[in-house]
């Protein structure tokens, strides 16, 4: 079996392609459930915003890195967790909020709010955290990696199909509700679908490798919802914001990571694997700590809740 930052999974340019095009219907949708009013609460919430948005930009990436380190992972699975712990909380953080009893105001508007951050930081956090990493930092050099490029693949297949929903959801507001719904549910599963195919078609490297992969990623998704946990009530908030929080910062859109790794990584396994495992992983986590949380009211005053529709 050759070691894990020697293989490169398949997947051919038109399902790359179409991958893509999956991504940007997928950031279509969650735009499309987002108003300018979203925006608009961050004035109303500054400090439970700005928590979140730090613990998922400076504090996650931080420790994923020292993760790393103390789990001594290879190269290209370190490369994977720094890139999964880089991405933005993928629309399934409103679902699993609202499940789990916590502010979906507040959860809807830092999704809104982290994906535009995500399109100019995410590259330039993977860059650096991937450039320091002692192991890690040697295969990107090889890779040579543009953030620059990196930047302007993400702000096709992200800011613009965000900005287009935007606007279609400010400029025609009834036609929107009607299909803000289907659209969210078919590009959420066409998706899951992407995944289960680029797992089903490099099935016997997921077999051969995932073991190496799963303690990493059980304990790096533990840590991301703790993160969001922790941040939150070391600085204050109400149970009520904590659990938005918490689910803000340990859902990480995999799926865009997964995307990164064929169209600029080629495939790297570990990379790959670890993209993989984590949008399966991280969903089934998720759930069980909302469902749990769902069976006790928070503390807290819900005055700016939002249904999910």
């Amino acid at each position: 079996m050759l070691p894990v930052d020697e293989i490169r999974l398949n997947f051919n340019p038109a399902s790359l392609a179409l991958l893509n095009g999956v991504l940007a219907f997928l950031m279509f949708g969650v735009a499309l459930d987002t108003r300018i009013e979203d925006f608009r609460r961050v004035a109303r919430m500054p400090w439970a915003m700005a928590v979140g948005i730090a613990a998922q930009f400076i504090v996650l990436p931080a420790l994923t890195f020292v993760l790393t380190l103390l789990l001594g992972v290879g190269p290209s699975i370190a490369l994977g967790m720094i890139l999964v712990a880089c991405c933005p909380p993928g629309n399934i953080s409103n679902i699993l909020t609202h499940r789990a009893k916590g502010n979906v105001a507040l959860s809807v508007s830092m999704t809104a709010i982290s994906n535009a951050i995500s399109i100019v930081v995410m590259p330039l956090n993977f860059a650096f955290w991937g450039g320091m990493h002692p192991t890690a930092s040697a295969l990107l050099k090889t890779i040579a990696l543009d953030p620059l490029e990196m930047l302007g693949h993400i702000l096709i297949i992200i800011g613009l199909p965000f900005i287009l929903g935007l606007w279609c959801a400010h400029r025609f507001p009834h036609a929107t509700q009607k299909v803000t719904k289907p659209v969210r549910l078919i590009s959420f599963l066409a998706l899951i679908a992407f995944i289960i195919g680029a797992i089903a078609g490099n099935w016997r490297f997921f077999l051969d490798y995932v073991g190496l992969v799963l303690l990493a990623v059980a304990l790096h998704d533990a840590i991301a919802f703790a993160t969001g946990y922790l941040c939150a009530r070391v600085t204050g908030l109400q149970d009520y914001e904590r659990r938005a929080v918490t689910m803000e910062v340990g859902i990480r859109n995999a799926g865009l990571g997964l995307v990164l790794v064929f169209s600029f990584f080629g495939g790297l396994g570990g990379m790959a694997v670890v993209a993989g495992v984590w949008g399966f992983w991280d969903i089934i986590a998720g759930l069980v700590l909302a469902t749990a949380w769902g069976k006790k009211n928070p503390k807290g005053t819900p005055d700016l809740e939002q249904p999910i529709q």
